[in-house]
């Protein structure tokens, strides 16, 4: 929490992963992080069509990118959840990374 108010501190701090909650839009978190960043998906998202699922999730992946990424939740999981929607994240994970790192992650070119 508080990403906005903290990126300056976060991003000096020394770390080499930092944990983002869904309210960081992506964008600005890698304007500001040359580390690896996780998340960040709202958990709320697993209660969606699966078809919804792949859309906010490929969304998510394209944002970030492949280099440095850890793709995760934004939050833990609640206790309710389908675990058939936790297998549509992860399989749209890593159908869409593994498309991206085909074509070359445009994230490269900022790392490299």
């Amino acid at each position: 929490k508080q990403w906005y108010q903290r990126r300056v501190a976060i991003t000096a701090g020394g770390y080499e992963v930092v944990g983002l909650d869904w309210t960081v839009d992506p964008k600005i978190a890698r304007d500001f992080v040359h580390i690896t960043v996780q998340g960040n998906l709202d958990p709320c998202s697993l209660y969606a069509s699966d078809e919804d699922l792949v859309a906010m999730t490929t969304e998510m992946v394209r944002q970030f990118g492949t280099r440095n990424y850890i793709a995760n939740l934004g939050h833990g999981i609640y206790p309710d959840m389908d675990p058939a929607k936790v297998k549509v994240f992860i399989d749209t994970v890593h159908k869409v990374s593994s498309e991206m790192m085909k074509k070359g992650d445009p994230f490269d070119q900022l790392y490299t």
